[in-house]
């Protein structure tokens, strides 16, 4: 779906029939359906006013970030020079800093075949304008001979998401792979490019219960305050969602050590996969929820499934969702999107690694009175999504 910047003013069921099928080519069933919908449109209750979006592509903009074959750094486990993002870039995080925005985005080298075999880094990009990129040649993190060397060797450091408290403090949660067990990490930094690595999230929690669970894909709760998104406490604590098959919460006091929500000694679960819907097979945290006047909004990817899915959409695909969450008690749901806000349409975001067709959102920013989504496209590359309020 390629779109002008001029932005639109749609309820949720006006935008479920714009993106209707983006993940396949119209058929003659989607067609018939299509004035019954326009219908429902039309009678659809005021409910929606909460969502954040639309979000459209700039026309001729996409990729944003692909793929680079003569940037290479000296790798700390082989002790060689390596092409550290020649294969693919992608899911990319975002945030602010001075006048610019900078996005870290997952890269993989050529060190293995098929997605989880080859090592991720992330690499570091600026832009003035939320399009045009300047990178760096070097990876910002990456697995080394450190502390967390049993937790990234030789998987690597994948998939982050970033938020900045108010004095200037840079929190980046993020997976830690080493090819046995994947681990939600944090890591924080004042300048986006030294990072202090300060191992599992959940290390500490209930004596290590959840330190060797598989678990990854962590939002922290954000608000806009004079004009740039920080983190934000509700309740007196540092909360977060995370996880991949199901959406769970978290909260902290320092923002390094942090405690899951239990409900009967297990993972109290926020929002689960729907059967029939887009997001049937995995919800999966996105970028740094937002609080706004309506709530907590929390957007997420969700997956769906090849037999007991949304048939709209390819099986497989990856669809980005929303959620609202009570702003006085975060792991209270208020509404849910039934229809993906962001679908894969665009070729590039239907080949690659993953040719099922992914949307991948991972790094959200508030830039100059615009909201700059970035996102990964099939595995391969980053893209980016820009909604301007009115």
């Amino acid at each position: 779906m390629k779109s002008s910047y001029k932005p639109m003013k749609l309820t949720a069921a006006a935008l479920s029939i714009m993106l209707l099928g983006a993940c396949q080519g119209p058929s003659k069933e989607t067609t018939e359906e299509s004035d019954t919908l326009q219908t429902e449109a039309r009678i659809e209750t005021t409910a929606d006013d909460w969502i954040l979006g639309p979000f459209v592509r700039p026309e001729g903009i996409n990729p944003v970030i692909s793929p680079k074959e003569e940037t290479s750094f000296n790798d700390p486990m082989s002790g060689k020079a390596i092409a550290w993002e020649s294969n693919d870039t992608f899911n990319p995080a975002a945030t602010v800093m001075g006048d610019s925005i900078y996005v870290l985005y997952r890269a993989e080298d050529k060190s293995g075949v098929g997605i989880g075999e080859r090592t991720s880094r992330l690499g570091l990009a600026a832009t003035a304008d939320g399009f045009t990129m300047n990178r760096r040649d070097t990876p910002v993190m990456y697995p080394k001979d450190d502390a967390q060397k049993q937790n990234e060797w030789t998987g690597g450091c994948e998939d982050p998401r970033v938020a900045v408290t108010e004095d200037g403090l840079y929190v980046m949660l993020y997976t830690q792979w080493n090819k046995k067990v994947a681990r939600l990490a944090v890591a924080t930094s004042k300048n986006l490019v030294d990072w202090d690595k300060h191992g599992p999230t959940f290390q500490k929690a209930f004596d290590g219960k959840y330190k060797d669970r598989f678990s990854k894909s962590a939002s922290i709760i954000t608000q806009v305050k004079d004009g740039k998104k920080v983190i934000t406490k509700v309740n007196g604590k540092y909360w977060m969602y995370w996880g991949e098959k199901g959406i769970f919460a978290a909260t902290s006091d320092d923002l390094i050590n942090w405690t899951p929500i239990e409900e009967n000694g297990e993972l109290k679960p926020l929002i689960s996969p729907r059967k029939g819907y887009f997001d049937s097979q995995l919800t999966e945290a996105g970028p740094p929820a937002v609080i706004t006047d309506k709530g907590i909004v929390l957007m997420y990817n969700g997956k769906n499934l090849a037999d007991g899915g949304d048939t709209t959409y390819t099986a497989n695909s990856y669809c980005a969702g929303q959620v609202l969450f009570d702003k006085n008690a975060p792991t209270k749901v208020l509404h849910r999107l039934d229809k993906p806000f962001l679908v894969p349409s665009e070729s590039f975001e239907k080949s690659g690694q993953y040719p099922d067709g992914t949307v991948f959102i991972e790094g959200l920013v508030y830039f100059k009175d615009k909201w700059y989504l970035y996102y990964g496209c099939a595995d391969s590359r980053v893209s980016v999504a820009v909604y301007t309020p009115e």
